[in-house]
């Protein structure tokens, strides 16, 4: 059997007056997460974790944040094309683990509703996804309320012949 694990982790601040996007779902609050694309750390975590397991290079290789075309792109539409690129290497997802990592929004009522989102731009079942949220307990930049970060992991099996 060939099984890889991989690990993704990504960071933004706050922004005034960006939508606010996790896991594909968007929060009606009045900031955002600021990034070129849509700033979506959940989504970024887990292009990452799938990406290092299959050895091919990370997210900021792909969809650079100097290249115009990918700004405030829906990171979803991101998430299709790694997930395309390590079948192109011959994996399929076991299984995507993450942690969302943030004062504010309340993100806890709406994982059902990012697992599906996520599913679907993966390809696969809502069970093959986990997804926490926790705070930082008001320690550092992320326990101030600055920001959100995610951490993801990713099992892939090589596809049989």
């Amino acid at each position: 059997m060939n099984i890889r694990i991989g690990q993704g982790y990504d960071i933004h601040c706050f922004k005034e007056e960006r939508p606010m996007v996790l896991g594909g779902v968007s929060f009606d609050t009045p900031y955002g997460l600021d990034g070129h694309s849509d700033a979506d750390v959940l989504t970024h975590a887990i292009c990452d974790a799938l990406l290092g397991a299959a050895g091919l290079p990370d997210i900021g290789h792909y969809f650079p944040n100097t290249d115009p075309k990918y700004k405030n792109i829906d990171s979803q539409e991101l998430l299709k094309e790694v997930v395309q690129a390590i079948r192109n290497e011959g994996y399929d997802i076991g299984n995507i683990d993450a942690s969302l990592i943030a004062e504010k929004p309340k993100i806890g009522p709406r994982i059902d509703e990012m697992k599906a989102v996520l599913a679907q731009s993966a390809g696969i079942e809502t069970n093959q996804i986990g997804i926490k949220a926790t705070t930082n307990e008001g320690l550092g930049s992320l326990g101030r309320g600055e920001g959100a970060a995610a951490h993801a992991t990713a099992l892939l099996a090589k596809i049989q012949q």
